[in-house]
């Protein structure tokens, strides 16, 4: 991933509307994976609509730092190899 907050803003404004896996840190030893579509970018966060057959809730958000930090890992879905990467 970049190296600074803009350029993973950028990233992620190029690619709206996407399906998305994320991978967040729930603690000592433990993630939580969740799949959904990157519906909007803001100043310092961006947010994601959940899979709803997956999900309790509808939508989650992040900031730029988790991913920064790799707190939070994204994968985008690829529709020519249908995997996440």
């Amino acid at each position: 991933m970049p190296d600074s907050l803009m350029e993973i803003k950028e990233q992620l404004d190029n690619r709206l509307g996407k399906k998305v896996l994320l991978t967040a840190q729930a603690g000592r030893k433990r993630k939580i994976e969740r799949k959904g579509i990157l519906r909007e970018t803001y100043h310092s966060v961006f947010v994601v609509d959940l899979d709803q057959e997956e999900n309790a809730f509808k939508r989650v958000s992040y900031s730029y730092a988790d991913i920064l930090t790799s707190s939070v890992e994204i994968s985008f879905y690829d529709e020519e190899t249908r995997e996440y990467a």
